[in-house]
């Protein structure tokens, strides 16, 4: 199957991430060498992924199929992670799971070793997925650094009870009307890219829908000056700032949000939970999109043991585990056919009609915008 070729700013089609899955589903089955040399070794393995990714019956089946010992750790955010990894020195973990965008960072102070794509199960991938990862920063110099896991999105979580939003008319704005003051649930850094989204689309700020500031500091500088003086000026309506998947889900069970920005997978499992009265929506702007990924740091000490849990994942049984616990959308090949009714239930509601061909996909994240975004990041949290 041809993979689609990736363009600056832009992920996987709707066609690549709905349909491809379905086409290279049966060359998973073709690869019997996973389960007799990837899936044959023994030891342990140190995992340090999200907080809401890894499941015991993820860890589970992965040890009764290798014999190998999971020993897992969680962290909540990407920043938590590097400045771990960079303190460590890339030591103490076999695979760590950093957003594919953020893998550049690593590479700056050289924590991650080169993937050994020999040593990969590529054809367990949705291949605009692994095509589609190289330029959002898997890739360095020809250097494979980071294989896609999964990808997922951040949008509108909605209190249906509360609040009545249909597809085409949600907006990121959406949580700065009147109704929802006090109510609002975001994470400080996204939430001022989604208020640049709705003031680019309203022509209030101009940005080329935010993809200007990526080109340079003076360019992001002069859009989120404006956006940071918007944010001050909301910052009544935001109850609670969100860092991670618990507390997005305390700020609607607990704290009386009705309406936020937030993960996909928080949300999808509250949907479930709630029969469809707590939903999740893409807005009219795009839902912000991203791709997680696994990486091998560079002072790894089980790294063959690393290669196996890749390679255990990137069959559709095990990624399926995944997605039915996590709520979100996995990079193997076949993994959505087996996840189940609710999750077919929560992606449509999710993305009905242009909304997959729309999603905004973050693009890779130089190091000067990573410092420059946490300094609007604080000035929000101060204002």
């Amino acid at each position: 199957m041809s993979r689609q070729r990736y363009v600056f700013g832009k992920g996987p089609s709707r066609r690549a991430v709905l349909k491809a899955a379905a086409t290279t589903g049966a060359m998973v089955g073709l690869a019997p060498w996973i389960a007799r040399e990837a899936l044959s070794s023994s030891g342990s393995l140190d995992l340090y992924t999200w907080g809401d990714y890894v499941y015991p019956e993820m860890v589970s089946d992965f040890e009764k199929k290798t014999g190998i010992k999971v020993k897992l750790s969680t962290y909540g955010t990407n920043d938590e992670v590097f400045n771990k990894m960079r303190a460590a020195g890339g030591q103490g973990f076999d695979i760590i799971m950093p957003s594919v965008t953020r893998v550049p960072n690593y590479l700056d102070y050289e924590l991650l070793q080169p993937i050994d794509e020999k040593k990969v199960n590529i054809a367990g991938v949705i291949p605009s997925m692994w095509k589609a990862s190289e330029g959002l920063g898997g890739v360095d110099k020809g250097k494979r650094y980071a294989c896609p896991f999964n990808w997922g999105t951040e949008a509108l979580c909605i209190d249906t009870s509360k609040v009545k939003l249909a597809y085409g008319e949600a907006s990121y704005g959406s949580l700065w009307d009147p109704a929802v003051k006090g109510k609002v649930t975001i994470r400080t850094h996204s939430g001022m890219l989604g208020m640049g989204l709705f003031l680019d689309a309203t022509g209030q700020v101009a940005s080329n829908r935010m993809r200007d500031t990526y080109k340079d500091e003076a360019s992001m500088r002069k859009v989120y000056d404006q956006i940071a003086k918007f944010a001050c000026d909301k910052r009544a309506w935001i109850a609670r700032f969100w860092n991670n998947a618990q507390e997005t889900e305390a700020a609607f069970k607990q704290e009386g949000c009705v309406l936020g920005q937030t993960w996909d997978g928080p949300a999808m499992r509250m949907r479930t939970e709630t029969k469809g009265r707590i939903t999740y929506l893409a807005p009219k702007e795009g839902a912000l999109t991203w791709m997680d990924s696994m990486a091998i740091p560079k002072g790894a000490r089980n790294v063959e043991q690393a290669y196996a849990w890749m390679n255990w994942y990137y069959t559709p049984e095990a990624a399926a585990i995944h997605i039915r616990k996590s709520g979100y959308n996995s990079c193997a090949a076949g993994a959505d056919k087996l996840a189940g009714d609710a999750y077919a239930a929560n992606f449509a509601a999710a993305y009905p009609g242009n909304a997959i061909e729309n999603l905004w996909w973050y693009p890779a994240e130089p190091a000067w915008f990573v410092a420059a975004r946490t300094e609007y990041r604080d000035r929000l949290m101060a204002c």
